[in-house]
């Protein structure tokens, strides 16, 4: 048992000791008993949510891969050119700056243990299919307090492609119906979605790249 703990369970006995001891205590045995068992059990709650949302932050996404199932009709991606990103630099992008490429769009957050695990395979594209026409973006959507912790996050897992922040409304757009990550989107040329992938392993892995050859070998 750990020091703090003993000490707890050292300050409990002191006051039942204490209560004993009292001649006016017994007709406020109930009361006393409630605060007491109260005061050891709200730590112990307390530690159990912490401890559980920081499993929820790393734990596993679900998988799932398939056509596009979105709250909204997925137009093409040029068609949404007012709806962009923010790259570290400041730099402002649209989808509509890479028309006639295939490209990769991946949400996702720092903290994202299946979102980590993903990204040498996006790396692999972009060494594979960076000069025949393809694109690859990473969109952090962690919040506020994620933003800070991008650079390093690159620089760590030596990502190969572009990290920037993606407008409210594109986001809405994109993760409206399931906001799992990691969430890959991939279009062609022509700024059709092609494949939605939601979560990561190696399997999906294999489809992605599936995926992304069809689209750049794909006839115009």
């Amino acid at each position: 048992m750990s020091a703090k703990r003993q000490h707890g369970w050292a300050c409990a006995t002191v006051r039942v000791e204490s209560w004993l001891l009292s001649k006016s205590a017994s007709h406020s045995l109930l009361n006393q008993l409630v605060w007491l068992l109260a005061s050891l059990a709200l730590p112990a709650l307390c530690l159990s949510a912490c401890t559980n949302q920081k499993q929820n932050d790393q734990g596993a996404t679900s998988l799932q891969t398939g056509p596009p199932r979105t709250s909204f009709p997925m137009p093409p991606l040029d068609a949404r050119a007012g709806a962009g990103w923010v790259l570290a630099d400041g730099k402002r992008v649209t989808p509509g700056d890479f028309r006639g490429q295939v490209m990769v769009l991946d949400f996702y957050a720092t903290w994202c243990v299946p979102c980590r695990q993903s990204i040498p395979h996006l790396n692999s594209l972009v060494q594979n299919y960076g000069t025949k026409g393809l694109q690859v973006v990473g969109l952090n959507v962690g919040g506020p307090d994620d933003r800070i912790k991008v650079a390093d996050f690159a620089k760590e897992l030596k990502v190969e492609y572009p990290l920037g922040f993606p407008d409210k409304s594109l986001t809405d757009l994109f993760l409206a119906d399931n906001q799992t990550i990691p969430q890959t989107f991939v279009f062609d040329r022509e700024g059709q979605n092609v494949k939605r992938f939601i979560g990561y392993d190696d399997s999906a892995g294999i489809e992605l790249e599936k995926v992304v050859a069809a689209a750049i070998n794909a006839k115009p």
